[in-house]
């Protein structure tokens, strides 16, 4: 037996220090460092046998004599989770998916286990067999493939894992897993770092793909320390809003391909279904022309979206008018605004400003500036914009609309949707003609309202 070692860490951030102290000097914040033990007795390989493997060194290669054929992947049988991914799982590889609770982490990847054509393993410590049971009826999709373990025991998993040697291993969630090498409880820095790099070595050792469910914390970042999405290889983050029926995935760490690429999920009673064309959900079915709509040409990843701008100006009841914005920056709406009263002359100085991307989804991409400054002009003069035009194109300070990139794919898209019209930038260079839509080339915001309006 080794002497018993313990060290503080932080709760929040993850940081190590040799000595209790009041205040984390990483992360500021106050009494989150905790006393814990980080070396209990000797360590093992993550096989029960106590058989010494003998391993040949590795020994450096030129660049021109390393093989660069191309990986082998499991295709998940998810087309939306195989584009995030980059085609599909990596053998060998560690893939953790974050999100809210109650968003369908548990749902998507019992789902996805239950279709794969491979021996899986769901591991699970928080439901009983019995509860992941019903969930599988009711996800109506059955497989001779798929085993289920309730265990949190790391130890007892990598024993399974021997016995039953799966293909694909699925851990819900890494919060919850305890290894007897570590004497803290479950969901600590500790055992949290010591239980990934068993699973990583178990994952390198075999082969195997391991996919780890994470829980996050109130300000949206995954739980743990912050090494635990550096020690993965890929990190998926699943969110979107309980309220609303659609969930998005994207990858802010991919090692084995862009970190671009978006996923849409419908939420039903029977599972998640995927949604191969996002723009027909984000777009509203209008019989008649509304006044303060406007739809946008934008891009997710690699992927063009047609998504619905809403917006509401009316005259402030209180002195100081309100400027609110759902799924869109505050900061850039009030820009927006500054610049159409001076270089546009409206006088909106004194009015509410009310805006909303339809969908429940946020976007960052600056292509959308004209179709929310179309939808804010369109309600302030209450005037309807016509359902078949759509917007892109990026607004400056000096009343400019300035080129966006991709305009082809965006004109293609909005052309396959039935758009007659697309108002763009005409500093863009568009090498693809489009037949079936007309392109307006707009170079001032003086031009739009003339256009519009």
């Amino acid at each position: 037996m080794a002497k018993v070692k313990t060290a503080f860490f932080c709760q929040n951030c993850g940081n190590q220090y040799s000595k209790w102290q009041g205040q984390c000097t990483a992360c500021k914040e106050w009494n989150t460092i905790v006393e814990e033990i980080v070396q209990k007795e000797e360590k093992s390989t993550w096989k029960s046998s106590s058989l010494i493997e003998i391993k040949r060194t590795t020994k450096p290669l030129k660049v021109n004599e390393i093989d660069t054929t191309k990986e082998i992947r499991y295709n998940t049988g998810d087309g939306e989770l195989n584009r995030v991914l980059g085609g599909g799982l990596v053998p060998g590889s560690l893939t953790l998916l974050g999100g809210e609770p109650g968003i369908g982490k548990s749902t998507l990847l019992l789902q996805i286990s239950l279709r794969l054509p491979y021996k899986t393993l769901y591991v699970s410590g928080e439901e009983s067999q019995k509860q992941i049971k019903m969930r599988a009826e009711r996800i109506e999709n059955h497989s001779d493939n798929c085993y289920i373990l309730t265990e949190t025991k790391t130890q007892n998993i990598f024993k399974q894992i021997e016995a039953i040697e799966p293909e694909v291993v699925i851990i819900d969630s890494i919060q919850t897993l305890q290894t007897e090498y570590i004497e803290a409880s479950a969901g600590t820095i500790s055992q949290i770092r010591e239980c990934t790099s068993e699973l990583i070595k178990f994952a390198k050792e075999t082969n195997t793909p391991v996919i780890l469910i994470g829980h996050i914390t109130k300000d949206g970042t995954i739980a743990g320390p912050k090494i635990l999405e550096h020690m993965v290889d890929t990190v998926l983050q699943f969110e979107g809003d309980r309220n609303h029926v659609y969930r998005i995935m994207r990858a802010l760490k991919n090692r084995f391909g862009s970190t671009a690429e978006l996923g849409i999920y419908e939420m039903l009673g029977s599972g998640l279904r995927e949604v191969s064309n996002p723009s027909e959900i984000l777009i509203g079915n209008r019989e008649e022309d509304l006044s303060g709509t406007a739809i946008a040409s934008t891009l997710e990843g690699m992927r063009p979206l047609m998504i619905e701008v809403q917006a509401l100006v009316s005259t402030a009841v209180y002195g100081t008018p309100q400027r609110s914005a759902t799924g869109y920056n505050v900061k850039r709406l009030n820009m927006l605004l500054a610049v159409l009263e001076k270089r546009a002359g409206f006088r909106l100085g004194m009015k509410d400003v009310f805006l909303n991307i339809t969908g429940g989804i946020t976007v960052d991409d600056p292509a959308i500036d004209l179709a929310v400054v179309a939808s804010i002009l369109s309600s302030n003069e209450d005037d309807s914009i016509t359902k078949n035009s759509c917007f892109a194109g990026e607004v400056g300070l000096s009343g400019e609309i300035r080129p966006v990139n991709r305009i082809d794919q965006r004109i293609q898209e909005a052309e396959k949707l039935g758009f007659t019209d697309i108002y763009v930038s005409k500093y863009n260079k568009i090498t693809t003609p489009s037949k079936g839509i007309k392109v307006h080339l707009l170079a001032k915001i003086e031009d739009l309202t003339q256009a519009l309006f």
